[in-house]
């Protein structure tokens, strides 16, 4: 029988309770529905809402449904509605009268809201400490490519000698971002809404910051009807996630591109890479591009959440039901990208003679050779202008610029002297840009001692946990 069966005539259509049901898959917030059930029950007993010897009875039985999910015992195939009526109906067909005063000052409103605050909480730690893990990869691996020239690009095309390292830290820079916004949403999440009611709050003498010490929440939340229609806290988790699946994709665009034949920068380990069904010799990225290609589904998922909101008036809606599988499929795709993405690049191979080849080849140095007439007392238009002609000419012969003859290279300036050549070398281009943020040894060396610093602390330094209190009753 349903909980509200008291108002109805009529016994609900099968096919409205099918289409109205969520325990197919919000039941994976059953630990913290019961462990947000544990803390109501021990403060209603706390404040003699309830009797204590009740409340104890509540608390043995939501240990002993805990105990039975996750040791396979119970299963979510009950026909309850959801998670919450799911969880007491079972705590009521086993501990009796009891069980029907769990439920007392609190609605489902503000008690999904909770389960739901709890629940992404872990999750954004969870999150947090798979892009520090890849942070980790992405720095060691530019250690080891300090010295690694390769071209930077722009517009696909090569453009100026950088380092692969410096190359690399452009992505680390990206995912440091990632962790401060991770960080930045915890603390929105981090708020305990329950005590709100269905949207009003209660007549009963709660205590709603004893609540939020049990679990472990830094604030309650301040407004009522706000609390339980918010799912701000959602959304902008599940808009990190798309961000971070955007970097994601960039970042796994250039492992497929530069794991081709055409360019050969990355050797992918095999047990990274898959092969064809008719094609023997193929040795494809497929784990790039599922990452590539699961950041549009996490796209998706935030304009469900965003279009679910938009138009919602004040409290509670069912609309706002939808908001799981969305939260849900993007917390396990960055979980699950994250996890063998970080794998994938670790066992790379960076093939540096490859980058240095083609950085050869494609002129990258012709500012620095304007820059060089700049530095003689040339103007830096004419300079450019200068430069152009002799890559032009360059380009006709087939010839990089620092293997034309001075003399050559004097029919265009008579500011050109025997220097030049060192002014063209590659590795001297780089070493020269001592700019904070730029290619140079030393300022790499720099930017991975940031980011090694801002990625250093683990999720458990800013994640609450359940008190021992609470803990020790579950």
């Amino acid at each position: 029988m349903a909980m509200w069966a008291g108002r109805f005539a009529k016994k609900l259509d099968g096919r409205v309770n099918d289409y109205n049901e969520s325990l197919s898959f919000d039941c994976r917030l059953y630990k913290w529905d019961i462990t947000g059930s544990a803390a109501h029950a021990m403060m209603l007993a706390k404040q003699g809402i309830i009797k204590p010897e009740e409340a104890e009875n509540i608390l043995r039985g939501l240990k002993g449904i805990l105990e039975d999910i996750e040791n396979g015992s119970l299963r979510f195939d009950d026909g309850s509605e959801d998670i919450h009526m799911y969880v007491e109906g079972i705590l009521t067909t086993r501990i009796g009268e009891d069980g029907k005063r769990l439920h007392t000052a609190r609605s489902r409103n503000d008690q999904v809201a909770l389960d739901t605050r709890l629940y992404l909480r872990e999750q954004a730690g969870e999150i947090y400490n798979l892009v520090r893990d890849l942070i980790n990869v992405i720095t060691d691996k530019a250690e080891e490519h300090r010295e690694t020239v390769m071209a930077g690009y722009t517009h696909l095309q090569r453009a100026q000698p950088v380092t692969y390292a410096h190359w690399l830290m452009a992505y680390a820079s990206m995912f440091c971002r990632d962790l401060s916004r991770l960080k930045e949403t915890y603390a929105r999440i981090d708020v305990m809404p329950l005590g709100s009611g269905a949207l009003a709050a209660t007549t009963y003498p709660i205590e709603r910051e004893y609540v939020a010490n049990l679990l472990g929440f830094k604030e309650i939340t301040l407004n009522s009807v706000d609390a339980v229609s918010d799912r701000d806290y959602a959304i902008e988790l599940v808009f990190d996630i798309s961000l971070i699946m955007m970097h994601l994709s960039r970042f796994a665009e250039e492992i497929i591109l530069w794991s081709s034949s055409e360019y050969g920068f990355i050797e992918l380990d095999d047990a990274y890479s898959t092969g064809s069904s008719i094609m023997p010799q193929k040795k494809n990225p497929d784990v790039a591009e599922l990452a590539r290609g699961k950041a549009g589904r996490a796209f998706g998922n935030l304009i469900t959440l965003l279009t679910v909101m938009k138009g919602l008036p004040l409290a509670y809606n069912k609309d706002m039901q939808e908001d799981k599988e969305a939260v849900f499929d993007s917390i396990d795709n960055v979980k699950l990208t994250l996890e063998v993405f970080c794998e994938m690049y670790k066992s790379c191979t960076i093939r540096a003679d490859k980058l240095r080849k083609s950085a050869s080849l494609g002129f990258i140095n012709a500012t620095d050779c304007a820059d060089y007439l700049v530095k003689k007392g040339m103007a830096f238009r004419d300079a450019y202008k200068t430069v152009g002609s002799i890559v032009a000419f360059c380009v006709k012969e087939q010839k990089p610029i620092e293997e034309l003859p001075l003399e050559t290279l004097k029919e265009y300036s008579d500011k050109f002297e025997s220097d030049i050549y060192e002014a063209l070398d590659l590795i001297n281009c780089v070493g020269r840009r001592l700019v904070p943020g730029g290619p140079s040894k030393e300022s790499v060396e720099i930017q991975i001692a940031a980011v090694k610093a801002a990625a250093s602390k683990p999720s458990s330094s800013f994640v609450s946990e359940i008190s021992e209190e609470l803990a020790g009753v579950l």
